[in-house]
């Protein structure tokens, strides 16, 4: 069995329960920022891993939305959402991020939210969303990485077997190095919270 379905089958059991389980960080810091950064974006807009759908409340009404899962049971929850919120301009789609169906520069906006820690390939699926990226596009992520402090990366790299394992989580990924290494330019890296373990990245082609 590949790593992609082990994940897959990970997050579909999961599903039920993975709203509850980052409830608190939703109350402390993913509300405010589901609004400071994806309030305003309006146009063509990919969301890579839109899971249960937490972001589709903070969608505005000039916004085009695709958002894709590769776990069936995760965007079931985001379609119940959807059809609670009565937004007609969402669609869902089950993709893999290492494999998009979609055609060269269709997208104004890429959205990541704590999606590339589970990604087997990250690389290979930033270079999918830099292909399907307009050229004056951008790929904007809130994610959390390996920190530069000697002391957290310690803590992240001994637990990071614990989390895979259980969720098919990464916390040791060094995502900066990966968009640079898909060929992106990164426009702006900012600390968002627990110092430098929950980061904003915005890249361009």
């Amino acid at each position: 069995m590949n790593t992609s379905i082990k994940i897959k089958k990970k997050y579909n059991r999961l599903a039920r329960f993975y709203d509850l389980h980052i409830e608190l960080a939703e109350k402390i810091w993913f509300t405010k920022l589901r609004k400071q950064y994806i309030l305003p974006l309006k146009g063509k807009i990919l969301e890579v891993g839109i899971g249960t759908g937490k972001n589709i409340e903070y969608y505005n009404k000039e916004a085009e939305v695709v958002g894709i899962d590769f776990s069936e049971n995760m965007l079931q929850i985001a379609k119940e959402k959807l059809f609670k919120s009565g937004k007609r301009n969402i669609t869902l789609k089950q993709m893999d991020a290492e494999n998009l169906e979609f055609k060269d520069n269709s997208f104004d906006y890429v959205v990541t939210t704590c999606v590339f820690c589970s990604v087997p390939n990250p690389i290979k699926g930033l270079k999918e969303i830099r292909r399907v990226l307009k050229p004056t596009g951008k790929l904007i992520m809130i994610e959390h990485v390996l920190s530069k402090n000697s002391v957290i990366a310690l803590i992240e790299h001994i637990y990071n077997p614990i989390t895979t394992f259980l969720m098919g989580v990464n916390i040791n990924r060094n995502t900066k190095q990966n968009i640079i290494q898909a060929g992106m330019k990164i426009v702006e890296d900012r600390n968002l919270a627990l110092l430098d373990v929950l980061k904003l990245f915005i890249a361009r082609k």
